[in-house]
């Protein structure tokens, strides 16, 4: 999308009310951050273990649904052929970073990093685009900075806060194929710290004050809060807990006000809906199996990297096991999702707008 067509998007809906999950997403991490500061402050810890089963709660319970959701709703509309080539890709780029992990297994879990930062930060500026519009995002490089702050408080921030939490998990997620892979990391982290916070503040200060400079106004004074909110809520909540529960609360809630959002009809036909019916019931019917059909697909997927990685659980016990495993297999799985689902599929894409 042009950056003309994104203004003319922001005159269209700039002025009306903001979806209620916009709010509830600022208001659910505001809490979290109100939460566990107050507990950091008193000194109470939160079990690894809770953490843990908030993360797995999050990420498969919450999360993962929406992820099938926004494939659903990007080919209901498109052509078989397209549906078809659509998946095949998928396939083959899930089969190439399964091999890049069994190869490489640290360079597997950079691209990992990448994955997470990637879909939140560009899924992000798709719902600023949508909902109060990027006036103050002016060129291209200004629209990857923006989606490089929001998407690098996912990642880079915790790295940051909560190094021995994401180190130990980090060594674990390689632990999958090679258990001494980043054994060597360990006394480079007071450096890769420094590194992190140096480059990840001035980006958002950058970020801030040029769009600040570029067009101010209701988006910039949007973003600027919202790229502040995250960094927060990546620097106050405990790594697992905030990565668990941001897809849900944050990424996942702000899509639907994204395609609340937008009224123009998708590009494709109803002639090729796949939940087309004479009837409503009909029509249900066809869309629960088509999603019961891409839940048992996600499974045999998981399922076969359980079988690919030679130690699928690190040798670690059962809920750090878990949590190293699905990180790695989300990862896997999400790589199409951001790549196949919207960079190559400029024409819609699972974060359309018109």
């Amino acid at each position: 999308m042009s950056l003309t067509v994104r203004k003319r998007v922001w005159r269209s809906v700039g002025g009306a009310s903001a979806h209620p999950s916009i709010g509830l997403s600022r208001a659910a991490l505001a809490a979290l951050i109100v939460g566990f500061g107050a507990l950091a402050l008193a000194g109470v810890a939160v079990p690894i273990e809770a953490q843990m089963i908030v993360y797995l709660v999050g990420m498969i319970a919450l999360n993962l649904p929406h992820g099938g959701y926004e494939h659903f709703e990007n080919l209901r509309r498109r052509r078989p052929s397209f549906r078809w080539r659509y998946v095949a890709t998928y396939l083959v780029a899930i089969g190439g970073f399964v091999g890049l992990f069994l190869l490489a297994p640290v360079a597997g879990l950079a691209l990992a990093l990448v994955v997470a930062m990637a879909k939140g930060g560009i899924g992000g500026v798709r719902v600023l685009d949508a909902t109060v519009g990027t006036d103050h995002l002016q060129t291209r490089p200004q629209r990857a900075l923006a989606a490089a702050v929001r998407g690098g408080a996912v990642m880079l921030v915790p790295i940051v806060f909560h190094t021995d939490t994401f180190y130990a998990f980090s060594t674990l997620m390689v632990g999958l194929v090679d258990s001494g892979a980043l054994a060597g990391a360990g006394g480079r982290l007071e450096a890769i710290k420094t590194v992190i916070l140096v480059g990840y503040g001035a980006a958002l200060v950058v970020h801030i004050g040029l769009g600040y400079i570029r067009g101010g106004g209701r988006s910039w004074l949007v973003d600027a809060g919202e790229s502040v909110l995250l960094a927060a809520y990546f620097a106050v909540v405990p790594v697992l807990v905030a990565v668990g529960l941001y897809f849900p609360f944050w990424y996942s809630a702000r899509q639907v006000a994204r395609t609340a959002t937008v009224d123009a009809e998708p590009v494709g036909d109803d002639e090729w809906d796949l939940v087309g019916g004479d009837s409503v019931s009909a029509a249900a019917l066809r869309a629960w199996a088509l999603m019961a059909a891409g839940a048992f697909a996600t499974f045999v997927v998981v399922a076969a990297l359980y079988v690919a990685f030679p130690s699928p659980f690190a040798g670690s016990g059962l809920l750090p096991g878990a949590v190293a495993f699905w990180s790695v297999s989300i990862s896997i799985i999400a790589l199409p999702h951001v790549v196949i689902g919207d960079l190559l599929d400029a024409d819609r894409g699972i974060w359309y707008v018109p």
